[in-house]
């Protein structure tokens, strides 16, 4: 029988107030001669935005529109290399609230061997195949984009060997968790930092739905009304087994403040008011995921399915821990791209 315990009523009280907030060897591309998917996804162009990191933007046909990327490619570009897919938060990364620009994450996958493709959208989407347009958030079909369009071209574009892995921070910590089950054999290695496995949980939903509802969309447009077939459908938790046979990180911290969360830290909300939220507001947040991803390793454990796990004694919902997370982590990514940790 599946746990159902994993939020308790104060914690999703805060969780329903606040969402806490390439190299050297490309070129820009020729929309017209750019690689294209055999359903007409293309790139439209690669462009600089500083001197290591490029702007790609590919048209996605089951979206009708055009999506932003930022590419980092690998140390050593005069061989194939693998890929890691990096998914932002709930914003998508629009919000300029990335990776690159709060953490020195890219800094540190520069001296790896692995480019680094970053989806700039998707805000409060879970990077999944709604059913129905949003009036708010669109028409979102994100899983059919990572799984299916995006990859054959980055592929083809980005000189790859064929090796992928994905990582996500809370919203997308689920997306990471998703993706792997949705498209068996594209990803041969998964971190969730901070992330929520159980959606069709009824507690669960409710979390989803707050996290939804905070960018302006309807969750009965995502997968149908509570209790719909759909949710199950998507869930990981229900699904596990399915992450079989990959590399797995799970990470999370209990919700105490921790060394990250200090006033005027470098990773502190800014202000008083930033800090006590970070502190009660983001301290929730992150105690709810650490609850839900701890039920997801005892359901692994019983499938008999390993993974790695980063359960740390202190930690708020915060980009400091996401930072410290992605280097631990590094070393079972590393394994499934089949470089050196």
């Amino acid at each position: 029988m599946r746990s159902r315990n994993f939020f308790g009523s104060s914690v999703l009280a805060l969780a329903a107030t606040v969402l806490l907030p390439l190299a050297a060897g490309i070129t820009a591309a020729d929309p017209g001669t750019s690689p294209n998917a055999a359903d007409g996804s293309h790139i439209t162009s690669l462009g600089a935005t500083d001197g290591r990191i490029q702007r790609m933007r590919v048209y996605s046909a089951a979206m009708d529109k055009t999506i932003d990327l930022d590419v980092q490619r690998a140390a050593d570009t005069t061989q194939p290399a693998p890929v890691l897919y990096l998914l932002n938060g709930s914003g998508g990364g629009v919000d300029e609230v990335t990776w690159q620009t709060k953490t020195d994450v890219l800094d540190f996958l520069a001296g790896k061997n692995v480019t680094v493709v970053e989806p700039i959208g998707g805000g409060f989407t879970y990077y999944t195949d709604w059913r129905e347009p949003d009036p708010i958030l669109g028409v979102n079909k994100w899983k059919t984009f990572l799984t299916e369009e995006l990859p054959p071209l980055i592929d083809r574009a980005l000189n790859t060997n064929g090796r992928n892995a994905i990582a996500g921070l809370s919203m997308a910590g689920t997306s990471a968790l998703q993706l792997p089950i949705a498209a068996p054999g594209l990803y041969r290695a998964v971190a969730a930092y901070s992330g929520c496995a159980q959606i069709s949980d009824p507690l669960g939903h409710y979390f989803v739905d707050t996290v939804v509802a905070k960018g302006g969309g309807d969750t009965r447009n995502m997968y149908g009304p509570e209790g719909d077939p759909e949710w199950a459908a998507n869930d990981p938790y229900v699904h596990a087994d399915r992450l079989r046979g990959l590399k797995l990180f799970i990470s999370s911290g209990s919700g105490l403040p921790g060394r990250w969360d200090l006033p005027g830290g470098p990773f502190t909300l800014p202000g008083t008011d930033g800090w006590i939220n970070q502190l009660t507001l983001g301290g929730g947040l992150e105690a709810a995921a650490d609850l839900c991803s701890r039920n997801l390793v005892v359901k692994l454990d019983r499938l008999g399915i390993p993974a790695t796990v980063d359960f740390t004694l202190t930690g708020t919902h915060s980009w400091g821990y996401w930072q410290d997370a992605v280097k631990r982590s590094w070393p079972v990514l590393a394994a499934g791209l089949g470089l050196p940790a």
